[in-house]
Order: structure tokens, then C-alpha cells, then sequence
């Protein structure tokens, strides 16, 4: 393992982040378990950063990817007829809820985004876009652009001016102790006055937005701010797009899309991690007039190719076959319920959220209150240590997230969560010791 430690630090650029003091490599998975080459099991929380969305070796994935293989066509490009492309395509718009709608698949959640960022300027002529303090939207030139997440922002050159809304940042201090319909007024109020004066709404494409914000550490908007805000794009013609990278199908528990928390239809949403569990795909879904208003020539090389739509198209069947939208809503109540119980005796927890699968904790200081990256990364290798993998972020990298398989089983729920207050009790036990 230090040999391959060596090797990567040696030709793979340092920005690229590896977890824990030693780094694991991962050989081998069976449903929300996996091995590394040391022979030590895990029980993975995070799968992949939310893309295993069914753990590992599911045979109807696996069969239906041999399959395809077997037909010696991996590869045409979508210059010709895809049926597995075309396939998938109608299962999404169908379950998009959006009228009229078209799907163009790409290979991330970045280039998704891309794409539903240039349909949104085109059609409405304009050089801004709204998006949301704390949001992550990919590590393309476009997408940094869009990222309210200065931690995440590779380069400060902006394709088209970006102003950052109000809505996940209640920790700040004028908006404390509101009630979501004070906040939500704050915000809404915000926005106006905005548009009213601070930019010309006919020079704003879209607003762009996370139903639950992922690298932010699952930070998310009272339920109806999303509505209350494209009552107000609406007036003006400017258009929402939901990335649901992290939020879709049924991970959120309530919902098949994070966005009907809101109880509201976007004009488009980007998808991507976990839809071919593990194989690479994003896309876009939206109305039809809007990504057939893309100017010029285009074609995605190996975007909707034949092996990713293949297992993408298995993977949407077995979610909704097994109503694994539910089980999300259990088995994240089992550890969110839990979390929370927990908390309360707990100095260096700051806050619990979450939703379905998605869950979060907050590490802070036990004697100032701040957010406490050192904290946070020793739970990150205490739970290594016990045979639980999760994931760290979070705006000031001090949020501890979490968001196992789909297919995580209630016993496995209750593992985990038994594990992961364990490595909580026994981090608060050193640092008060210190």
C-alpha cells in the first residue's frame, strides 16, 4: 500500500484528495459492504460520494452490462440510434413531471450542468445566472463559476457574471431564531430587491439550485423557498434548474426528486452519480423547447453510450421495482432519529440534519462553538477504524456526511449508526481530555 501511495503522489496532481492518514484501496464489494486490499471490511456510508446507489455486485446490473459487452458494441457515439439510450430517456421524462420534456445524457453531473446552463442563456439571450450561497455544481469552467463554495472554485474567470442567493446560510447571525417563513420572506425579499436594482432581469438566464446542497454538507432551504422564488422568476420569464446530482431518485425519501419538497416543476434538471451505479452517466432532462434551443452542431462522444444507459436503465427499474424511495425514508430515519437522540450529549456535535439518506454532523469546538475541521477528520479515521466508511465536507470542511446505498437494510442502518456514535463519543472523550 505505501508503494501505491508513492506512485500516486508521484503522477497524479496533488489536488486530488485522498481520505485518511492511510489511504485505503478498495478491491473488492458485495452489497453495502466493501474490502480493501489489507483483507478489512467495511460497512460503506458513502458509496462511492452517493454513486454505488445500489451497493456493489448487483447481478441484475452486472447481467445486463455482460450482456451488451457480449454484443461486442461498447462504443457507437450518438451520431447513430441508440435503444438503450432512447429507452432510458423516456423513463426519465416520464418521471420528470416536466411537459414536453427531452433528456440529453452526458457523462457527469458537471457536464450536465453545462449543458443546462447554455440552453437557459441561449433561450433568454442573457450573461447571469442565480445560484445559491454554498452550492457545489462541478469542476468544469462554468460550473466553478456558478459554485457558492470558495473552496471549491478552481479559477476566479467567469464565462457570465453569477449572483449568489440566500437560503442555506441561516447560521448567519441576522437570521437566527426566524421561523422558515420569516427566513423564506428574508430571502424572497432579497431577491426582488435584487432584480430590482442590483442586475436587469432580462440579462438573467436561470437560477441554478441543489435541493439539498451536497459538498455544502447536505445544508438545505426551508421546503416551499424554491417555490416562493420562481414566483418571482416567473414574473420576469427567468428560468429554475434543479440539480438533482446528489438528490434523485428517491435518496431524499419524501420525494423522487428533492425539488418536490418544494412543490414546484423546474424547467430542467440535471442528473448523474448513482442513476448506472457506478458506470458514468449525467444528464439533463427539460422542456423541450429548451434544449432543442441549443444553438449549433452537437454530439456527446461517449455520453448515453450503450453500456451506461444499459446499466442506468436496469438501475431506474430495480429502484423503482423494490421501492427504494422507501426504504430510503426508513432506514435514513433509523440513523437521523438516532444522531439526533444523540446529540444532545455530545459537546462537539454542532447540528444533525438530513433527509432520507443523506445525513450530516457537524463537528464543532466544544469550548468556542466553531466549526472544528481537525475534529471532524479524527472521526473521519475513527470510523475507518471500525469499519465504517463515510464522507467529509461541508463549507468550512467540518461537516461529516453520510449516504449509504439505497439498498441498505435496517439492521445495517442501526450497525452503522452504532458505529458512527461510538467514533463520536470516543473523539469527544479524547478532545476533552486534551
Amino acid at each position: 500500500m505505501t508503494d501505491l501511495l508513492a506512485r500516486h503522489r508521484a503522477v497524479i496532481p496533488n489536488w486530488v484528495g485522498l481520505y485518511y492518514d492511510q489511504p485505503i484501496e478498495i478491491v473488492s464489494g458485495k452489497g453495502c459492504r466493501v474490502t480493501d486490499a489489507q483483507g478489512t471490511s467495511y460497512l460503506d456510508f458513502f458509496a462511492g460520494i452517493l454513486t454505488n446507489m445500489l451497493g456493489y455486485d448487483v447481478a441484475e446490473v452486472r447481467e445486463a452490462v455482460e450482456r451488451q459487452i457480449a454484443t461486442g458494441v461498447v462504443h457507437t457515439s450518438t451520431l447513430y440510434l441508440i435503444r438503450s439510450q432512447v429507452e432510458l430517456a423516456e423513463k426519465i421524462a416520464k418521471l420528470s413531471g416536466i411537459p414536453n420534456a427531452k433528456v440529453f445524457f452526458t457523462n457527469s453531473g458537471s457536464e450536465a450542468n453545462e449543458t443546462a446552463l447554455a440552453a437557459a442563456l441561449v433561450a433568454r439571450k442573457a450573461n447571469q445566472v442565480l445560484a445559491m450561497r454554498g452550492s457545489y455544481h462541478g469542476r468544469s469552467f462554468g460550473t466553478v463559476a456558478v459554485t457558492g463554495n470558495a473552496a471549491w472554485k478552481a479559477s476566479s474567470n467567469d464565462p457570465f457574471g453569477t449572483h449568489y442567493l440566500h437560503g442555506t446560510d441561516r447560521q448567519l447571525p441576522h437570521y437566527a431564531g426566524m421561523s422558515d417563513a420569516q427566513f423564506m420572506d428574508a430571502c424572497v425579499a432579497d431577491l426582488r430587491a435584487l432584480l430590482s436594482g442590483g442586475i436587469h432581469p432580462a440579462d438573467v438566464g436561470a437560477l441554478i439550485a441543489e435541493p439539498v446542497q451536497g459538498v455544502g454538507g447536505f445544508t438545505m432551504a426551508p421546503d416551499g423557498l424554491f417555490a416562493r422564488y420562481k414566483e418571482v422568476l416567473d414574473e420576469h420569464g427567468i428560468l429554475l434548474i434543479s440539480d438533482e446530482v446528489q438528490t434523485g431518485w428517491g435518496r431524499t425519501g419524501a420525494h423522487f426528486w428533492g425539488i418536490q419538497a418544494h412543490g414546484v416543476t423546474p424547467d430542467m434538471m440535471t442528473f448523474a452519480k448513482g442513476l448506472a451505479n457506478g458506470f458514468a452517466i449525467g444528464g439533463v432532462v427539460g422542456r423541450g423547447d429548451l434544449l432543442d434551443g441549443i444553438r449549433g452542431n452537437g454530439i456527446s462522444t461517449f455520453g448515453g453510450n450503450p453500456i451506461a444507459t444499459t446499466a442506468a436503465s436496469v438501475t431506474l427499474d430495480y429502484v423503482l421495482s423494490h421501492d427504494l424511495q422507501r426504504n430510503a425514508a426508513v432506514t435514513g430515519a433509523i440513523v437521523i432519529d438516532g444522531l439526533k437522540a444523540a446529540a444532545a450529549q455530545l459537546t462537539t456535535v454542532g447540528e444533525v440534519r438530513g433527509r432520507g439518506l443523506m445525513f450530516a454532523v457537524d463537528l464543532v469546538d466544544p469550548a468556542t462553538r466553531k466549526p472544528s475541521p481537525p475534529l471532524a477528520g479524527k472521526v473521519l479515521e475513527a470510523t475507518r477504524e471500525r469499519g465504517l466508511l463515510i464522507g467529509k465536507g461541508g463549507l468550512y470542511g467540518a461537516t461529516l456526511r453520510m449516504a449509504p446505498p439505497l439498498t441498505i437494510s435496517e439492521a445495517e442502518a442501526r450497525e452503522g449508526l452504532g458505529l458512527l456514535l461510538d467514533a463520536l463519543r470516543a473523539v469527544e472523550a479524547a478532545a476533552l481530555e486534551a
